[in-house]
C-alpha cells in the first residue's frame, strides 16, 4: 500500500485548506485511513479517521471537531481533510496513514502504512 499526501501550503489564519491522500496498491485489505499531524518539537497526534470499507462513521480529535472534516472519494481511492478556520496552532506536517487491524484507531502504532507528509503553515 502506498499513500501520497498533498495539498499543504502557507495560509493566513482564518482561511481553509484541503488535503488529499491518494491510496494505491493492495487497498482492499485496509480497515482505516487516518490523518495525523506533527508540529515541531511535539509528538505526532491524531487528527481524524474513517473506515476504508465504507459507512458514515468518522473519528475526530476532540479539539478539532467542527473545524476539520474527513471524507472519501471511493472512485479515486482518495481521502480528503477539509480544514476550516485555521489557526497558527494547526501548523504541522500532516500525514495520512492506513491500517489493517483496527477501525478508527487514534493511535499511530495501529497504522501500518504512512505517506510522506505535507507541510501546513498557518500565519497569524
Amino acid at each position: 500500500v502506498q499513500l501520497q499526501a498533498s495539498g499543504g501550503g502557507l495560509v493566513q489564519a482564518g482561511n481553509s485548506l484541503k488535503l488529499s491522500c491518494a491510496v494505491s496498491g493492495s487497498a482492499l485489505s485496509l480497515y482505516s485511513v487516518a490523518w495525523f499531524r506533527q508540529a515541531p518539537g511535539k509528538e505526532r497526534e491524531f487528527v481524524s479517521a474513517l473506515n476504508w470499507s465504507g459507512g458514515s462513521l468518522r473519528y475526530y480529535a476532540e479539539s478539532l471537531k467542527g473545524r476539520f472534516t474527513i471524507s472519501r472519494d471511493s472512485a479515486k481511492n482518495t481521502v480528503f481533510l477539509q480544514m476550516n478556520s485555521l489557526i497558527p496552532e494547526d501548523t504541522a506536517v500532516y500525514y495520512c496513514a492506513a491500517g489493517r487491524r483496527l477501525r478508527g484507531s487514534k493511535r499511530a502504532q495501529d497504522y501500518d502504512y504512512w505517506g510522506q507528509g505535507t507541510q501546513v503553515t498557518v500565519s497569524s
